[in-house]
């Protein structure tokens, strides 16, 4: 066996069988990432490996736990167009001597992948001639760099179609969902999928088969789903229909406010139709025209903030969470169930369920199944797997199996005594040290708190609903919670799946807060007698996933009627809502099918509701861009009234809380990469012609003037 001199990010090592094994390790780092410099030395690699006549065949692999996650996104923050476009050129090059390996010169080459090859790391095992991936459940691949405004850019949007097909490629790059090694060996993207202690061996035994053999034709239309694909792709009128869908579909779920979806269609299109040239050259120039992009730098951001909320933990660095081997939830329902349901699968915990009654221990050991269900159906996990987690779940109507839990998440309803004395009851029961949260949207915690014998061990846990699909938790911190208590809270809701964000006490705490003006505003404009459907197609358009007056039908008109009392109590009159609310009589919105949409016996949401409109007079128009400014710009000046009352610990933090919360567009960053990027002072402007209209709600928040005063930023 012969070894090459060690280079800072790459080994290579010859055996006598002729396979030379080439393993990825980034010097100095966790995970690969391709840079200039993990390139350099590939490139050194690859002038090994084509002129010395002992290397009969590679295996590339990994030292680290995953393959190559992708690209250092680190770096795209260092490049121009023109950097941008001649690292493009250079990588290109660089994945073809890749390729031709086998194809130029016999020596065939495995990617030997375990854990997560992304990005990036599938555009290096596209250029090999085989992939053997291992069954472990880390285990993906994909191309999700839509989801950080780019296109991929090391020829993905041209091998991978000729690998699996157009319709299979398209829906992997356009939305940049990964996936696991039984759905990549069914589309063709891999060869293999053994277990893990045998990957290398695999890998080896592939590559030596492979000797004296031409590359596997790529795009297989051998299996009858082949056959089918190629009626349809193999001629230029399928073509046309799979991208015309594929087109119709991004617009539908974009609206046009993300281009780089619609630039890989166009790389992806312009190889299949003009030939492989003209698609590198295009995947090269769209690249370097979307890295610089607002979008891709907004979203950018909101990649690296949730990161380094991953390493947060919520207190002082030398504060240590304690275990949290046994969960309680107080309240079983959908988001008791919820709590319950991501306690103990992806958290793994043991999980002890508190109702007032057997019909309602049942109704929330039901909705857990139902979620574990929704897992098996996508294939997140096996019916053994699920049963599994089953048994971990138990109910009670009594405060029995309460004694030995290290975590009460109270999920009751929205009231203050009630919460109060659900706490002093459990602390009745339960261990000194183990933690009381309270899942509560807009009540202080300091009030709840009161009825506490160790105020110290409370604070909140604030869930979106539904639980198990929103990525947000608000851990909600008073004056007299200690560290340990915040930490502990912290790595748990990690441990669900969550992005966690530590906000001070305050009614309504962040997300509820700036979320009650941003829909007070959208009620007053229907007031003035804008349409409902005006209202909401204007707030998509601008980039919320729902618009609020249909977001406030499914919390519940009810919900928000108690929401703004509380409020209006804490803040005044500017937090209070118009009088249409007043109008609305018994609409609850979607739970009693009566809202400002309209619903059928089993709830489906159907047109708007003109009945609304009978004690509100005329319709008149409205222009969408007002619409937008208005609302848009309620829950902007709200956030900055939170970071300036020390609510939010960061604008870092504020701008995850509205993006992952509350669905603020993604593409613009959050409420406060959004006032950098306008600008302060025009943010400012804005809102004083608003003042100036319509009256001092729409005052700017000290923090936002001064920033335009001094012209500093926030993030950006």
């Amino acid at each position: 066996m012969t070894t090459t001199p060690r280079l800072d990010n790459v080994d290579l090592t010859v055996g006598d069988d002729g396979v030379a094994i080439v393993t990825l390790d980034r010097e100095g780092d966790s995970i690969n990432a391709i840079g200039p410099d993990l390139m350099a030395d590939i490139e050194a690699v690859l002038d090994r490996l084509e002129n010395d006549d002992t290397v009969r065949a590679a295996v590339i692999t990994s030292a680290k736990d995953d393959f190559v996650v992708g690209a250092d996104i680190r770096w795209f923050s260092e490049l121009t167009s023109r950097t941008a476009h001649e690292a493009i050129v250079a990588g290109h090059a660089l994945f073809d001597r890749l390729e031709s390996l086998h194809r130029d010169r016999g020596k065939p080459v495995v990617a030997a992948i375990h854990g997560a090859a992304l990005g990036g790391g599938t555009e290096v095992a596209l250029a090999c001639s085989h992939r053997v991936v291992s069954d472990h459940p880390r285990t993906q691949l994909g191309q999700p760099e839509v989801q950080l405004g780019v296109i991929p850019a090391g020829g993905g949007t041209q091998r991978l179609p000729a690998l699996i097909g157009l319709a299979a490629a398209l829906d992997l790059i356009l939305t940049g969902r990964p996936v696991k090694p039984a759905r990549a060996r069914k589309i063709g993207l891999v060869d293999a999928v053994v277990p893990a202690e045998k990957l290398l061996e695999v890998a080896k035994r592939t590559a030596l088969a492979a000797l004296g053999h031409e590359v596997r034709a790529r795009g297989s239309w051998r299996s009858p789903a082949g056959l089918k694909r190629a009626a349809l792709e193999g001629n230029p009128l399928g073509r046309a229909i799979v991208f015309k869908q594929a087109r119709n579909k991004v617009m539908e779920e974009t609206r046009g406010n993300y281009p780089a979806p619609l630039r890989a269609l166009e790389a992806v299109q312009s190889g299949i139709e003009a030939g492989g040239e003209a698609g590198y050259a295009a995947e090269a120039r769209f690249f370097a025209e979307l890295v610089v992009s607002p979008e891709s730098k907004a979203l950018r951001s909101i990649f690296f903030a949730t990161r380094e909320l991953g390493k947060d933990r919520g207190a002082a660095s030398d504060v240590e969470p304690r275990p949290v081997a046994k969960v309680a939830v107080i309240g079983g329902g959908l988001m008791g169930g919820g709590i319950a349901a991501v306690s103990t699968l992806p958290a793994g915990r043991t999980v002890r369920i508190k109702e007032v009654d057997v019909a309602g221990v049942n109704r929330a050991l039901g909705y857990v199944s139902k979620v574990m269900a929704a897992r098996v159906d996508r294939r997140r996990m096996s019916v053994f797997e699920a049963e599994k987690a089953m048994l971990r779940v138990t109910g009670t109507t009594d405060w029995s199996g309460f004694r030995d839990v290290d975590l009460v998440i109270e999920a009751v309803f929205e009231d203050l005594e009630l919460k109060r004395h659900i706490l002093a009851e459990t602390e009745g029961i339960v261990g000194p040290s183990a933690v009381f949260a309270s899942n509560t949207s807009t009540l202080p915690i300091t009030r709840i708190a009161e009825a506490s014998s160790r105020p110290e061990t409370v604070l909140g846990m604030h869930y979106f609903s539904p639980v198990e699909k929103m990525p947000l938790l608000e851990v909600v911190v008073t004056e007299a919670t200690a560290d340990w208590a915040v930490a502990t809270a912290v790595a748990f809701g990690k441990a669900q799946g969550k992005t966690v964000i530590v906000v001070n006490d305050g009614t309504g705490f962040y997300t509820s807060r700036i979320v009650a003006p941003y829909s007070n505003e959208a009620l007053r404009l229907l007031e003035e007698g804008a349409k409902v459907e005006e209202i909401d197609q204007a707030l998509v358009a601008w980039g919320f996933p729902v618009g609020p007056l249909m977001l406030a039908d499914e919390v519940g008109l009810d919900v928000g009627a108690k929401v703004a009392k509380i409020l209006v109590d804490a803040f005044g009159e500017r937090m209070a809502g118009p009088a249409v609310m007043a109008s609305m009589g018994d609409r609850k919105g979607r739970k009693n099918r009566k809202g400002f949409y309209t619903y059928d016996s089993s709830g489906k949401r159907g047109d708007p509701d003109e009945t609304v409109y009978s004690e509100l007079g005329p319709r008149r128009a409205i222009a969408r861009a007002e619409i937008q400014e208005r609302v848009s710009l309620m829950m902007i000046n709200e956030a900055a009234l939170c970071l300036g009352d020390g609510v939010l610990r960061s604008a870092r933090d504020g701008d995850i809380g509205a993006v992952m919360g509350l669905g603020f567009p993604p593409f613009r960053g959050g409420p406060f990469w959004y006032v950098d990027h306008v600008g302060a002072g025009e943010i400012v402007a804005r809102l004083d012609r608003l003042a100036a209209s319509f009256g001092d709600r729409f005052r700017p928040a000290g923090i936002l003037r001064r920033a335009a005063q001094e012209r500093t930023i926030f993030r950006a």
